[in-house]
């Protein structure tokens, strides 16, 4: 056990409550929920005479618990036989889940039963969280009293994963051990390491030098946003690796926690490091420089017997350190464009009698897949590599949607769930515009906890190709520890529940409860948690009122509507508000007069189309649905930027239409349409789309083009008084056809994909 966590922990118990508002729990809090918990009466108390007995092999578990309790308690634990007074450590066969355990404790002992160390190693993670975060004093010593419990548990996937991405931004090893830690408590098993980019090599190769002196660094990095413009760097030398001998470290830690880290090795694309260490590796032969900035690049390994070998010799020295069976290669957002022009690149198709770049983007992967399996491991490869062909053995991560994951689960490979719309941690997490910095994007802490990874395309017999699911940290934009951790937390919470807790025995308010009491520990292990819990949140319903909800228990809502600060002698909020008329709503979540978190922030806008009918011939993507059809004119905007809040409504490839139908024929002057524009993230707003105007006369129609230019939010303003003599007719409906982007063109992020469209609010005056 790493020192620093020690000293950390030790801090638990000394923790002030008066940091946060104190939580009264009716049941012990846990995360992830066990599979059963009930509470008994009374309770054990560990006083300075308790004792450890290990009645059977459990050493690992045993000697983590011993380090924890020999911090909590200042004093030294025997391993020895007793009867009373003891945490009793036992094998138990009838437990059949190899990560299953059970705990009973009373005011005799507390008994810890599994049939692995995996088992009693979860067991002690749920005995440290059953401990409590105060020490209740005696005038001789200090007791640790545990509530009487028999739990039974065990995890609903085998897989549980956190992804760390140390090529964008790199970190520490103690950084590393803190978040296997974290990991840890809540019984995760996976760190997936992302090593290496276009950005930055952060994995010491013996055998290439240069992968250290040039790969590891980067001349300069981008500030600010990707789509920024004009875009800014600041020509600071950036980088860094870890050394062979600090990963065998961060293994070693993290076996101890029975947690098995995985290597990504990135390939064929983004390969633009180790391509600038060695430009012989790249189709063109060219030199290159070390991205400075986020995105995807066309630089890609030439598939000679070159590149081959050097993938070989450096998987090996991966292999020699990682003993995961897995090895992560990546095979995400390969750009084929070098390829088509490469006479290498043509002539191994040629020679292989391939039909085009993506299979020799299989015939890629599945060499190396070969390769990796005649040293006895397998291949993990992002949902890409179902392009051209799956390679056989491999484990799809599936990140596009869950398509991938439906399309290779039933072929019968194992399928990792990590969707972009409830996996990605780097999206931001609330809807506060002072928010740090994210990639775009919206996943609330609700949404994650929602995640179902079992995709309802499958049947019963093809759902357990679905190993488990992962939460992912992309780091373009966390320079810091701390800011990796804030957008970690709590949403690893989250996940850690949707892992381990069967979908039957989860409940959100529940778990918020939870996760409010957890902030105390989260504050004793020093990690810098986002609470969002005591934000406001606020919708419009079917009758056209306003309505305000906070996730927290046991507080109030305080509002105005004239856009003043709410106070501790603002109206209490009871029912929807009214929206007749324009409003500026601001409200906060208060307990005993106090402000507890940001106050929330509303305009509303009341236009001549609220309250109308509208309609779309498509479905808004499940990961973006914004407030559904009546969104679009419920007076409210989306965040200008920001494409991923609970009012932009997101399309991926499809064409629009939009019919809005009023009760009563009206008088219209001017129509505005807003699109959103990130190209960076496949987002294109339409080049042109077509409106109709119904009157009882007949129907108009004008195509309107949009601007060209980099904006994030592009406007169109449409004025009626352009056609002659239409001035003061009245209108009995509105149809829009919007066609997609298209394909994203070569040159392009995402290029080879469908574009994304992003409506909001349509307003009418």
């Amino acid at each position: 056990m790493s020192a620093r966590f020690l000293i950390l922990c030790s801090l638990i118990l000394t923790l002030l409550s008066c940091r946060e508002p104190e939580i009264k729990l009716s049941s012990p809090s846990v995360i992830p929920a066990p599979q059963s918990l009930q509470v008994l009466p009374g309770r054990f108390t560990i006083d300075q005479s308790t004792v450890i007995r290990n009645a059977d092999d459990f050493t690992h578990s045993v000697n983590f618990l011993k380090s924890f309790l020999e911090v909590e308690t200042n004093r030294s634990w025997e391993t020895k036989y007793a009867t009373e007074n003891v945490i009793l450590f036992e094998f138990d066969p009838s437990i059949t889940a190899a990560e299953g355990y059970t705990i009973e404790t009373n005011a005799q002992q507390v008994l810890l039963k599994a049939s692995t160390d995996a088992g009693a190693f979860y067991a002690v993670q749920t005995l440290i969280q059953l401990l409590p975060l105060e020490l209740e004093k005696s005038k001789e010593n200090h007791l640790l009293h545990i509530p009487a419990v028999a739990i039974k548990d065990e995890p609903r996937f085998s897989y549980r994963g956190m992804h760390l991405d140390v090529s964008r931004h790199l970190f520490d090893v103690e950084f590393i051990k803190k978040y296997i830690d974290a990991m840890a408590l809540l019984k995760m098993n996976t760190f997936h390491w992302h090593l290496t980019d276009d950005q930055g090599w952060r994995i010491e190769i013996k055998r290439y030098p240069k992968l250290q002196e040039i790969a590891a660094y980067r001349d300069s990095t981008l500030m600010g946003h990707y789509n920024d413009s004009p875009r800014l760097y600041d020509t600071k030398k950036y980088g860094g690796f870890y050394t062979q001998e600090e990963i065998r470290e961060v293994i070693a830690f993290a076996k101890a926690r029975h947690i098995n880290i995985i290597p990504e090795i990135e390939m064929p694309g983004h390969a633009q490091a180790a391509i600038a260490a060695y430009p012989e590796l790249g189709c063109t032969r060219e030199k290159v420089n070390v991205a400075t900035e986020w995105g995807v690049f066309e630089t890609i390994y030439c598939p000679d017997e070159e590149t081959f070998t050097f993938l070989e010799n450096v998987l090996d020295e991966v292999m020699e350190l990682f003993p995961s069976p897995y090895i992560h290669i990546g095979g995400d957002e390969a750009p084929k464009t070098q390829w088509k022009s490469s006479p290498v690149a043509q002539q191994v198709i040629k020679e292989n009698g391939l039909k085009d770049e993506y299979e020799l983007q299989s015939y890629f992967i599945q060499r190396i897949e070969k390769y990796l399996n005649s040293k006895g491991r397998n291949i993990i490869g992002w949902d890409e590599i179902l392009e051209g062909g799956l390679a056989p053995n491999a484990t799809v991560m599936s990140w596009r949607g869950t398509t991938g994951a439906v399309e290779a689960a039933k072929s019968g490979h194992d399928v990792i769930m990590t969707p972009t719309s409830h996996s990605y941690f780097d999206y931001y997490q609330s809807e506060n515009e002072n928010e740090p910095t994210a990639i775009g994007g919206f996943l609330a802490l609700e949404k994650v906890y929602n995640f179902n990874p079992i995709p309802k395309e499958l049947t019963a017999e093809e759902a357990k190709r679905i190993i488990g699911p992962q939460g992912n940290l992309w780091t373009e934009y966390m320079t810091t520890s701390d800011q990796v951790e804030y957008m970690a937390f709590p949403r690893m919470l989250a996940m850690s529940e949707v892992a381990w807790t069967q979908a039957e025995n989860k409940n959100y308010s529940s778990f918020i409860n939870r996760v409010e009491y957890f902030h105390q520990r989260m504050e004793a292990l020093d990690i810098n948690y986002a609470n969002h819990l005591y934000e406001v949140k606020g919708f419009l319903n079917d009758q056209q009122q306003y309505k305000l909800s906070t996730a927290s228990l046991g507080k109030e809502i305080r509002f105005t509507t004239d856009g003043s600060k709410p106070t501790a002698t603002s109206a209490i909020y009871k029912q929807a508000i009214p929206f007749t008329k324009n409003l500026s709503i601001n409200a906060g979540v208060f307990k005993e007069g106090k402000l507890l978190g940001k106050v929330f922030k509303q305009q509303l806008l009341y236009h001549k189309g609220v309250g109308a009918t509208i309609t779309i011939n498509k479905e808004p993507n499940k990961s973006y649905p914004g407030s559904g059809a009546q969104g679009l004119i419920n007076g409210i905007k989306g965040s200008d930027s920001r494409y991923g809040d609970s009012e932009w409504l997101g399309f991926w490839g499809d064409d629009i239409e939009i019919e809005i139908t009023f009760k009563e024929p009206i008088l219209v002057d001017e129509i505005k349409l807003r699109f959103y524009n990130a190209t960076g993230q496949w987002v294109y707003a339409p080049e042109k789309y077509y409106i109709f105007l119904e009157t009882k006369n007949g129907m108009i129609s004008d195509l309107v083009g949009l601007p060209k230019n980099d904006n994030t939010l592009i406007l169109s303003n449409y004025n009626l008084k352009r056609f002659k003599g239409f001035e003061n007719k009245k209108i009995n409906s509105l149809k829009f056809n919007i066609p997609n982007y298209g394909i994203i063109p070569e040159g392009k992020q995402g290029a080879g994909n469908k574009a994304w469209t992003f409506i909001d609010e349509i307003i009418i005056n």
